[in-house]
């Protein structure tokens, strides 16, 4: 159990660190924030769409983005090798550090959201409760192991999944488009108004 605490502490911190940079960037002026806000909240929410249909199976497009992310994932692989096998705290939270690197769709629209919020630290924050809220499950896998990782690539637990990634960027959307706030809309809104 302490190593699977160490892993996924060592992953979200990774995330933690990428948010950081990601609010940073965009706090530090090098981007225009307020055009950059409205349209990142539109790509947000269209991430979310097409994680939804990704899956459901019902689209592979970011697979593609996935592949992209392959270039940083090449350079951090080799640094795993001293790592192996995992049988120590330090060695599973190093291993958890460097698996945060690790390209995904699911990452990637996280880190849009990050660098929406406009400074290293609320960035920061905004990919650990992304890694938090990603705990329960892969905390369960590691204890669970191929148990559990069987019943989550059950076709209906999958449709399931991406139906309710789906509904939360359809409302995302439909809150982009109305430019206002929609009341109870607000309350199930992943992302913030830009």
């Amino acid at each position: 159990m302490l190593r699977v605490l160490a892993y996924n502490g060592g992953r979200i911190a990774s995330y933690m660190l990428a948010g950081g940079v990601a609010g940073g960037i965009a706090g530090a002026g090098m981007l225009h924030i307020a055009t950059l806000q409205v349209a990142g909240y539109w790509l947000a929410n269209l991430m979310l769409v097409a994680l939804g249909l990704y899956l459901m199976d019902a689209w592979r497009g970011l697979a593609r983005v996935e592949a992209a992310g392959n270039v940083i994932w090449r350079r951090v692989r080799p640094l795993l090798k001293p790592l192996m096998p995992m049988d120590t705290p330090f060695k599973a939270l190093a291993v958890g550090a460097l698996w945060g690197w690790v390209p995904c769709g699911m990452v990637y629209s996280a880190l849009l959201t990050a660098m929406l919020q406009g400074s290293a630290l609320q960035g920061a924050a905004a990919m650990g409760a992304f890694g938090l809220g990603t705990l329960p499950m892969l905390f369960g896998m590691g204890l669970l192991g191929t148990r559990l990782r069987a019943q989550l690539q059950r076709r209906p637990v999958r449709i399931a999944s991406g139906v309710l990634v789906l509904g939360f960027g359809l409302l995302g959307l439909l809150r982009a488009a109305n430019g206002v706030s929609l009341g109870w809309l607000d309350a199930l809104c992943v992302t913030g108004h830009p």
